[in-house]
């Protein structure tokens, strides 16, 4: 039987021991001889009788949780983009009526939102929270008197007379013409060449407006136009469209003319809302002290509605600034607009001017950017047009026919003016479009003029809330004065009492005084010592008498 194998070659050092792998036991050693087998191998992880893993032995760690995972199954939130922090969540000792703004969670922020940069915290302080929860406690119910003011305007409607477009001269058409050219006094061959000249100083825009109502249809002008062999049979209406009817096309350049002579109202019109809504989206955004206000406005919003769906809040809707005042205190006295600009006074002084740097937000207000659309874009058609029809235009009928050198001129400068403000348009609703992002609003839903119109109230009930302060202040401060009058007037009015009181007490003791000496004056029997008269021998007195002569005039005793 061959011999057991050497463990190693000569010359060659012994084996390497084996280690165990890190996690593994280390290897059990070979039995002894006669001795039975290592048990079988535990089965594998997930086989069929697999018994749960043991707890780890005393002091050993304990395995790391799976990826993702806060402990054993508690999620781990995710982290919060733009490195926003998760909002406080605040805890009064009593619930306070809620504010109800619509919540912006981090969820609706981008980079460029002003929620994104808010820090709220920083006006965060104990007399804050205390003032909030005297004033707006909820847990005293008190009822709601809601008064709602419906202003009624009265409209004036102004019914204007529709000229029906006739194919043919009738009475009524003669009969309008005749009235609006007895208004002018010109000879009709006179008005041809105002027209032809495009005399601005004899063409105004009502004259133009009116003739372009006025005149009867191209149809009709042609067939009036044959019948200037008759011009002397032919009434005054007729006869002025007889004139009119050698003017080649008509309409088309009186409606020319009067977009010339309108172009600059529009433009004057258009440009300075323009302007406005893009000084007013700058201003917002720009402000110190409207963006100090914001920012106390949510830390309050947020402490008032801890413990509902709206609270822990990133941000608010700016509509939610016009419903600060539906937010009454506890006693009715007040509502949340008015202790906000308290607050302000007295702790942030300098948020209070911050009326003054949105000075562009109530023009914006009167803003309608639809209207703005419409008119710009009506003003490039007609533009537009215009220029196609100088194109095709037949050329100068005679030497006073100016229509084509004066429109061409014009034209160049108005396109170059349109163009410009088309450009300052389209940054106008690029910054509303940024001023949506910033404050996180979609500005195809909210309008300028809604948008502007409650920033505007909003600023005109703050300065109201300011004014109607001071008056209670001010209110407060006369009761208070008349309060200390009145208890100054008690004080003396109670010392005045106790002097007089001492006084009857230092009379009281001389009436006694009196009496003592009286008695005294019986019981020595002074009293009855007194010189007799001449026709008094030895008579008794009366004690009345003894009394009466015996004191003196001031109430002294006088001793005889």
């Amino acid at each position: 039987m061959p011999g057991p194998l050497p463990s190693s070659l000569p010359g060659m050092p012994g084996p390497l021991p084996l280690l165990p792998y890190q996690g593994c036991p280390a290897p059990s050693p070979p039995p002894l001889p006669g001795m039975p087998g290592p048990p079988p191998p535990p089965p594998l992880p997930g086989g069929p009788g697999m018994p749960p893993p043991p707890l780890p032995a005393p002091g050993m760690g304990m395995p790391l949780p799976p990826p993702g995972m806060g402990g054993w199954g508690a999620p781990v939130p995710p982290p919060l983009p733009f490195g926003l922090s998760p909002k406080k969540e605040y805890k009064p000792e009593v619930q306070l009526k809620r504010a109800n703004w619509s919540k912006i969670g981090y969820e609706d922020l981008s980079e460029k939102s002003f929620w994104t940069k808010a820090n709220e915290d920083r006006y965060e302080n104990n007399e804050l929270f205390a003032k909030l929860t005297l004033a707006f406690s909820s847990q005293t119910k008190t009822s709601k008197a809601k008064k709602d003011q419906e202003g009624e305007e009265e409209k004036k409607t102004t019914q204007k007379k529709k000229v029906k477009e006739l194919k043919v001269l009738d009475s009524k058409s003669s009969q309008n013409l005749s009235i609006f050219l007895g208004s002018f006094r010109l000879p009709y061959e006179e008005i041809k060449n105002v027209i032809l000249e495009v005399n601005e100083k004899l063409l105004s825009e009502s004259m133009v407006q009116n003739l372009i109502k006025q005149l009867p249809e191209q149809e009709t002008l042609n067939v009036l136009g044959e019948m200037k062999d008759e011009y002397e049979d032919l009434a005054e209406a007729e006869q002025f469209g007889v004139v009119m009817s050698t003017v080649k096309r008509l309409k088309p350049r009186l409606t020319a003319i009067l977009f010339r002579l309108q172009f600059e109202e529009q433009l004057n019109n258009i440009k300075p809302d323009v302007v406005s809504v893009t000084a007013a989206c700058e201003e917002l955004r720009m402000s110190a002290t409207f963006s100090q206000l914001l920012q106390l406005i949510l830390l309050v919003g947020n402490y008032m509605n801890a413990g509902s769906r709206n609270a822990k809040a990133f941000g608010f809707s700016i509509s939610y600034l016009c419903k600060l005042r539906d937010t009454k205190t506890a006693d009715l006295k007040q509502t949340l607009l008015h202790f906000l600009a308290d607050v302000c006074q007295e702790q942030y002084p300098d948020v209070m001017t911050f009326p003054d740097e949105l000075i562009h937000v109530e023009k914006a207000s009167r803003v309608s950017a639809e209207t703005l659309q419409k008119n710009l874009e009506q003003m490039g058609r007609a533009l537009k047009s215009l220029d196609k029809d100088l194109e095709t235009f037949p050329p100068p009928q005679s030497d006073r026919d100016m229509f084509i050198e004066k429109m061409n001129s014009f034209v160049g400068s108005a396109r170059e003016q349109y163009e410009k403000l088309d450009m300052m348009h389209k940054n106008m609703e690029k910054q509303y479009s940024d001023l949506g992002d910033y404050f996180v609003f979609d500005p195809r839903k909210i309008s300028v003029e809604e948008f502007f119109g409650d920033l505007n109230n909003f600023k005109n009930m703050f300065q109201q809330a300011v004014k109607e302060n001071a008056k209670r202040r001010e209110a407060e401060e006369k009761i208070k004065r008349a309060k200390l009058a009145r208890e100054k007037a008690d004080r003396e009015k109670e010392e005045k009492q106790k002097r007089s009181q001492q006084l009857d007490l230092n009379e009281e003791g001389d009436e006694t005084g009196i009496m003592d000496g009286l008695l005294e004056a019986l019981q020595s029997g002074a009293a009855f010592k007194r010189k007799r008269g001449p026709r008094q021998a030895d008579s008794v007195l009366s004690l009345s008498q003894l009394v009466l002569e015996t004191c003196s005039p001031t109430g002294e005793l006088v001793m005889q």
